[in-house]
């Protein structure tokens, strides 16, 4: 359902030439598997799952949903997909039932099949009793309800959850995780974006962790622990990203010395 290969993103710098900010990322994710992208601020997460929406191109690389390529045929990738994140502006006049409408009418779904598809999702969120609410008047829980109903009105086989649980309470995640975890029972190629090694734990069937968007593990949980050697998860993650900042330092360190090994040794007579 979704195929990452190589994916490279770089953007010019005028102090080092050049930033990177994926650094020949790979990875593959099935129907009916969550796939947890892990990493910390600044790892490189939301750069790869701009490229997977068609909202950046790769600078190297390819990637395809639900069989086309993101480049090529980014209007087929935009139909297969459903975007989520922490962030996504509410439309504070309109209704939780008009913006799900509006933005199945952006997917160009039918007006008898929308409606019946709206109160399919409606039902399944359990979003009966607010969609006459305004959304300059739902809680945080509420907005991220509507977030998840218009980004799976037309559904999409694939679904993206990017960093979707920040700023939510306890018992308002915890319903977020639920439901995630219903849509992949559904069949669903989900795409979970976090750093909360607990929800990790709890949904993913397979992660992949970035750091300095270069990808430094990637296989399921019990895989990994048998690769480190290390059951506490969380401890995993902390230790591949302490040691992969050890790894950059010495080779930082290693290029410096052979470049002042060639100055000493051109400036011989």
């Amino acid at each position: 359902m979704v195929e990452a290969d190589q994916l490279t993103k770089t953007y010019p710098d005028l102090q080092v030439g050049k930033f990177v900010a994926l650094d020949h990322v790979s990875f593959s994710v099935g129907e009916g598997e969550i796939f947890g992208l892990l990493g910390p601020n600044g790892a490189g997460k939301t750069t790869a799952l701009r490229i997977l929406s068609t909202v950046l191109q790769p600078t190297e690389g390819s990637a395809r949903v639900n069989g086309f390529d993101v480049v090529t045929h980014p209007d087929e990738v935009r139909h297969s997909i459903g975007f989520v994140s922490n962030n996504t502006a509410i439309y504070e006049r309109m209704t939780a039932w008009e913006m799900v409408e509006y933005f199945g009418r952006l997917y160009g779904l039918a007006p008898d099949h929308l409606e019946a598809r709206m109160h399919e999702v409606f039902e399944q969120l359990q979003m009966m009793d607010i969609r006459d609410v305004a959304g300059g008047r739902m809680s945080t829980g509420m907005q991220q309800k509507v977030n998840i109903a218009r980004a799976i009105v037309h559904d999409p086989p694939v679904l993206v959850f990017d960093e979707a649980s920040i700023g939510l309470d306890v018992l308002v995640a915890r319903a977020l995780l639920d439901i995630i975890s219903g849509l992949r029972d559904e069949g669903k190629c989900i795409i979970f974006s976090t750093h909360i090694m607990r929800e990790v734990e709890r949904l993913c069937d397979r992660v992949g962790i970035l750091h300095r968007g270069k990808m430094l593990a990637y296989g399921t949980l019990s895989e990994l622990a048998e690769q480190r050697g290390e059951d506490d998860f969380e401890e995993l993650f902390f230790r591949l990203l302490k040691e992969s900042d050890q790894n950059e330092v010495a080779e930082i360190s290693s290029d410096r010395k052979s470049a002042v090994t060639t100055v000493s040794l051109w400036g011989k007579p």
